[in-house]
């Protein structure tokens, strides 16, 4: 008989692009204090990342013909992975408080880094994701090998990409020594 054991903390970090420029929505129209409010203290924003070249989905929604940034975030304190559901959950409001005329302007996809993966929240089921509860799937996007990202055939093409993989690879490196860190807290009790 398996022995249970606790799962691992895990680095939340959230996806989030937008209709223009990022730091408009962000900073000058709150999104970033509300994340905080909600997630805890930013630990790592990135770059711009172009996002519009991945994808034309979003275009009905968000405008075409305009310029669709994203930004990795990563959040401080470390979380449980049974709090994903909620977490998405709390994104779908928020995406809410920035529509107009019934159209998103900002998309934040949820999810965390674990040493040895990348998953991601979903309102959608597919064949590769998990029902984890609240309305929300768990999908496995990357996955962590021999000291690099790989992808899964199903991974959405931005994750495939460098770019995505070296920011996700940054935030890694900042999880890792808080990981060890709560451990080492953990053990001595």
């Amino acid at each position: 008989m398996g022995k249970t054991n606790k799962p691992d903390w895990v680095n939340y970090v959230a996806h989030v692009f937008t209709s223009g420029n990022s730091n408009l929505w962000l900073d000058d129209l709150g999104l970033k204090e509300k994340l905080i409010k909600n997630f805890g203290e930013i630990d790592y924003i990135s770059d711009p990342i172009d996002f519009q070249k991945f994808t034309d989905f979003y275009n009905d929604e968000m405008g075409k013909n305009i310029r669709v940034e994203g930004r990795m975030i990563s959040f401080k304190n470390l979380g449980s992975q049974a709090f994903l559901a909620e977490a998405k959950n709390i994104t779908n409001e928020l995406e809410k408080e920035y529509t107009v005329d019934g159209k998103r302007k900002v998309n934040i996809d949820i999810g965390f880094v674990h040493h040895t993966q990348f998953v991601l929240a979903s309102t959608k089921h597919w064949g590769n994701r998990i029902y984890i509860g609240k309305g929300i799937f768990a999908e496995i996007t990357l996955i962590y090998v021999y000291g690099k990202w790989s992808s899964l055939e199903y991974s959405y093409v931005n994750f495939k990409n460098e770019t995505y993989q070296q920011e996700l690879e940054k935030i890694r490196n900042i999880y890792m020594p808080k990981r060890k860190e709560k451990m080492i807290k953990e053990r001595k009790k």
